[in-house]
């Protein structure tokens, strides 16, 4: 039996062309110094993901699963993309789903930011919302079967959409990067969860480098991966949803890979906001809540080198940026609403910063 498509394979083969040049027209994006003393003997960069064609870390994953999925043979023209998101993923898949001319659903929980809904839909996209963001994952199943479509499922496929040996992936952007900085292999790398595809990436490209970089996977309140890395437990699971958008899950999704991580912290949601304000007074950026949590262990693993004596650098990701939070984590009414008070954190931040000593 031959099911040779002829008409199939030359829209395949446009639609990987477009997907590809996107790529080959895209720069790549700036690797940022945080400004600490010199004389601490430890530096602190981020990777600013922000600059991507749709403004987060999710453009590379949008990309590799687009390209996964087209290759596979799953993605048809005419036929919808859905995916389960909490927002960045669904702007960037929107925005891929476009370039190829295929329709794009967001299954994303109520409370995703209203910039998000608007940049899906700016994209072409379609948002359908669900009261209970645990249902996004079967939501999603049954849109793709109810129309013939394509779920993306970027939970399972994070990790091994992305080719982690190199082909420009985060990792070895950030160590090409680091080439000239004066401690060009860093100590710590600090990557935040969502799916787990992007410390996992990294983490097996430090391990098949042969590179001494540790990786830590800060996770925000209301998810299971620290409790399920903590306890060896693959069915963790969380009854609460992240306030975090965009990292956190409220189970152990497939895509996470616990035995490549070396340090897992948790950190309060209310930690996260005074992070990413830091970064706002220190560098005029702004970003989101996930770079928030990630800066946060940043420089808790900074001051545990100062204390130590130990040189060297570390690098975090600025994931998207903060004009898509503006109703919330830049929000003091928002705060005040979740009952999260940030003013004991931020004091930590600035006496750290002031004087080298982490009281927190």
């Amino acid at each position: 039996m031959d099911r040779s498509d002829p008409e199939y394979r030359a829209w395949l083969k446009e639609a990987v062309r477009k997907v590809q040049a996107d790529s080959n027209r895209s720069a790549d994006t700036h690797l940022l110094s945080f400004p600490l003393p010199e004389r601490w003997g430890v530096d602190l960069y981020l990777k600013d993901e922000s600059t991507h064609p749709t403004g987060s870390l999710k453009h590379r994953l949008a990309r590799s699963l687009f390209l996964y999925g087209l290759c596979n043979g799953w993605i048809r023209p005419g036929r919808p993309v859905i995916e389960a998101s909490s927002g960045s993923t669904a702007v960037s898949e929107a925005y891929f789903a476009k370039l190829i001319g295929v329709p794009f659903i967001a299954v994303m929980p109520r409370t995703t930011s209203r910039e998000k809904t608007r940049l899906i839909e700016f994209h072409g996209g379609r948002c359908h919302l669900v009261d209970d963001p645990r249902t996004v994952y079967e939501v999603s199943a049954a849109l793709a079967a109810e129309s013939g479509g394509h779920y993306m499922d970027q939970f399972t496929y994070a990790e091994r959409a992305t080719d982690w040996r190199g082909n420009n992936n985060i990792a070895e952007s950030v160590y090409e990067q680091m080439k000239l900085e004066r401690f060009p292999e860093p100590a710590w790398i600090v990557a935040t969860a969502g799916t787990g595809g992007t410390s996992a990436t990294i983490a097996r490209y430090v391990h098949y480098m042969q590179y001494d970089t540790r990786v830590c996977v800060p996770d925000p309140e209301n998810s299971c991966f620290f409790d399920g890395w903590v306890t060896g437990d693959n069915e963790a699971s969380s009854d609460g949803s992240s306030r975090i958008e965009g990292i956190g899950r409220p189970r152990m999704e497939p895509s996470f890979l616990p035995s490549a991580v070396d340090r897992m912290m948790k950190v309060p949601d209310a930690a996260a906001v005074a992070a990413l304000r830091a970064l706002e007074r220190a560098t005029g950026l702004r970003a989101g809540g996930s770079t928030g949590t990630g800066l946060w262990s940043a420089l808790k693993i900074v001051s545990e080198m100062y204390a130590q004596g130990r040189t060297g650098s570390v690098v975090t990701l600025i994931c998207d940026p903060g004009d898509r939070y503006l109703d919330k984590y830049y929000s003091d009414d928002w705060l005040a609403g979740q009952g999260l008070d940030i003013d004991p954190y931020s004091q930590t931040i600035e006496t750290f910063l002031a004087t080298g000593d982490w009281t927190g």
